[in-house]
């Protein structure tokens, strides 16, 4: 198998935007107002970051719409709710604070995009808006944004994400309870694993 290993034998086979298509032209340095409703409206984001060696992880953030504060134009805050103590966004951040964003709304085939420098804060003032029934997240991460832009609907229109006909039948999945006994090799039964699991998120997702 040969591999492409230059940016000219890249550009061999996708064109080169010239600086006047929209693909670039669209790319934003701060937050306008329909980057602001779309991030106030999304319960859900992807954090791309990567450590100091450039070992790459990808994490998943959700909660009620809105959960991600827009603070400035330039600002964005993400709460850090519990989890399973892994830290491995927390961490990269801390090597190198370059993350990449992906906001999502459910049923729309468009995202939002956002790069930016991250930091992390336990800033009390902060903590205390970004709390959930009086329970302030763990910390939260700031995004100095340097760059935003609303990303095409086609991946989503091929994989026809939102469409419940397209889904599987969730009864024909392993559950998660039966995927850690067979990956860990656990003496619980799948069923015993999956209702720790059920008592897990129920006290302790905020």
């Amino acid at each position: 198998m040969e591999f492409i290993t230059t940016r000219d034998e890249l550009r061999t086979i996708y064109k080169t935007p010239r600086p006047t298509d929209g693909s670039i032209r669209k790319e934003l340095r701060a937050l306008d107002g329909h980057c602001r409703s779309f991030i106030g409206k999304s319960p859900f984001v992807l954090i791309g970051s990567s450590d100091g060696a450039g070992n790459a992880d990808v994490t998943p953030k959700g909660d009620k719409p809105g959960f991600a504060a827009v603070l400035d134009e330039r600002t964005i805050a993400i709460p850090d709710r519990p989890g399973n103590n892994r830290l491995d966004t927390l961490e990269n951040i801390l090597l190198n604070p370059s993350i990449g964003l992906l906001f999502l709304i459910p049923g729309m085939n468009e995202t939002l995009r956002v790069n930016g420098d991250a930091r992390i804060t336990i800033d009390p003032g902060l903590r205390e808006r970004l709390a959930v029934d009086g329970k302030q997240p763990q910390c939260i991460v700031v995004v100095s944004v340097k760059a935003a832009y609303m990303h095409c609907a086609k991946a989503f229109m091929r994989s026809d994400l939102w469409k419940p006909e397209t889904w599987y039948d969730r009864a024909t999945l392993p559950t998660l309870g039966q995927i850690l006994r067979d990956q860990l090799a656990v003496a619980d039964t799948a069923e015993a694993t999956d209702r720790w699991l059920d008592e897990e998120y129920k006290h302790t997702m905020w």
